[in-house]
């Protein structure tokens, strides 16, 4: 399996913006993805999860409220919704997928086998 994140880019504080995170090879159906981010000089940090049932959501408390995690399993496609977006949310966001922790959210990276190359969100003040 292969992902490929898109859809980053720079916008004003208070604006929205989806990531699609796309799976190449095996459907997503079977699998846990999180979205995880990092910041220059700060350590990967998780974001947004969902088991692979799509039926238990994670998010970090500063997301809450603003993003939203949601798989579309015919377009093989997870996405994250994120809505008044704030300065501190700029980072590099990354999908991974979990085969082996699939029946649950994960917030530690080293429990997902497959990640995507990343795609840069940058909020201006």
């Amino acid at each position: 399996v292969q992902l490929q994140a898109s859809g980053g880019g720079l916008v004003e504080a208070g604006s929205s913006m989806r990531l699609s995170c796309v799976a190449a090879g095996h459907s997503f159906s079977t699998y846990a993805v999180d979205w995880f981010r990092q910041a220059p000089g700060k350590e990967r940090e998780f974001v947004a999860g969902m088991n692979w049932s799509g039926d238990t959501k994670y998010y970090r408390d500063s997301v809450k409220g603003r993003f939203t995690i949601s798989k579309d399993n015919a377009r093989n496609t997870v996405y994250l919704e994120m809505n008044s977006l704030k300065p501190e949310d700029t980072a590099v966001y990354y999908c991974a997928a979990s085969a082996n922790a699939a029946g649950y959210v994960s917030f530690t990276p080293t429990d997902f086998e497959i990640w995507g190359q990343g795609t840069q969100v940058t909020v201006s003040s």
